[in-house]
């Protein structure tokens, strides 16, 4: 399991499973071996949903940007 958190706030967004999370990190840019964030904006997450992201994953995702257009998340494996 990973639990997302909001970057910069620290507050949980949700836990995804493994494949949930894969399936993210095979899709977002990963910036180091060390990366433990990715940046958010409403075209990614729409780009995440036209390749086949589940509901949930993208509950977290809308979750994490609320009201604005980008958001960066935190993970966390559990």
């Amino acid at each position: 399991m990973v639990k997302i958190s909001e970057k910069q706030s620290g507050t949980p967004l949700g836990t995804l499973d493994d494949l949930q999370f894969q399936f993210l990190a095979d899709h977002l840019e990963e910036e180091s071996l060390q990366d433990d964030d990715y940046y958010l904006n409403r075209t990614t997450v729409d780009f995440l949903a036209d390749a086949g992201a589940g509901p949930e994953l993208l509950d977290i995702l809308r979750r994490a940007l609320g009201d604005r257009d980008e958001a960066e998340i935190r993970w966390e494996r559990s």
